[in-house]
């Protein structure tokens, strides 16, 4: 029997959007759309698959094979009938499911871990506690419950409260989850539970600035240009000037305003492609042209003959 993993994700991107008028997973984000981003973002924090779940014969931008889509048969039913498809679409999987909705595009990786973390032996689900309110939509949850869930469903108990009152489960104050250094750096707001429930918030959100990234240039042949002065902001979209050439085994470093890989290579006058490699806090990634980006991370480009 293949060892389960320790967690995975469920985004719930079903819902009638009616206060915002519209589609929320479609609606773009800084060159993305926010179904891409959020799931991207979970992904990053769990080891296992990232399950959307949508409502039947939802609509969804085109998404990496990486993603699996169900349907939600529980329509009308609230977050909890998309849950319970979460849950059973990742049974003999995984152990530990993070919850999280589709508008939430601060989202950090690190906040997902972190939430996942405070999940021992003997509780069944961890929730936060967040500017004075319980968010069961950016929490995790047992896989093991699914027939509970199910039950619930059943009895016409529709509440996620209804779930956490026949569970274990611990609540985590902003205090515990700010213990964690890397979110205490890169989120220490708690952007991370930020919803966009209507247009005005939407307008609100896409009006700041994406996440501040760095990226380096790793030996000869990682860019078209050559790197401005290490720690240079720059705006996504705009190019480095040109400088000293890049040697064999030389690294430089900018650090700009990106929210995905393809803005990130645009603003330095990265063309992504077989000649590159690319990677993400050292670890190499695809070069999806739409992965998301958070706030510290580091991107790095190289030369196939160098290696990231």
């Amino acid at each position: 029997m293949p060892l389960l993993n320790r967690s995975a994700g469920i985004v719930l991107v079903g819902g009638s959007s009616t206060r915002m008028g519209g589609s929320k997973p479609l609606l773009e984000w800084h060159g993305s759309t926010l179904v891409r981003r959020v799931a991207g973002l979970v992904a990053r924090g769990v080891g296992g698959p990232v399950v959307l779940v949508r409502s039947r014969g939802q609509s969804l931008p085109l998404l990496p094979d990486a993603f699996e889509v169900v349907d939600d048969l529980e329509e009308g039913r609230g977050p909890l009938g998309g849950l319970c498809a979460g849950l059973e679409a990742l049974a003999g999987r995984a152990e530990v499911g993070y919850v999280s909705s589709t508008d939430v595009p601060f989202l950090h990786p690190a906040f997902v871990r972190r939430v996942v973390s405070e999940l021992g032996p003997g509780i069944d689900a961890c929730v936060p506690f967040v500017r004075g309110f319980r968010q069961p939509l950016a929490a995790c949850y047992r896989v093991s419950l699914a027939p509970l869930v199910r039950s619930l469903l059943a009895a016409d108990r529709l509440r996620v409260s209804s779930l956490l009152e026949a569970c274990h489960w611990k609540e985590l104050d902003e205090a515990a989850l700010l213990a964690d250094t890397d979110l205490a750096r890169f989120d220490p707001g708690l952007e991370s539970v930020t919803n966009l429930n209507d247009p005005h918030e939407y307008r609100a959100a896409t009006s700041r600035q994406p996440p501040t990234v760095h990226v380096q240039w790793l030996g000869e042949g990682a860019c078209s240009g050559c790197p401005a002065p290490s720690g240079t902001a720059v705006q996504a979209g705009t190019t480095v000037q040109a400088g000293t050439a890049v040697q064999a085994g030389f690294s430089r470093r900018v650090t700009i305003r990106a929210a995905t890989l393809k803005a990130a290579a645009e603003a330095v006058d990265v063309v992504l492609g077989s000649h590159l490699v690319a990677a993400l806090n050292g670890d190499r990634m695809r070069q999806d042209p739409e992965e998301p980006l958070a706030e510290g991370d580091v991107v790095s480009f190289a030369g196939t003959g160098t290696g990231p």
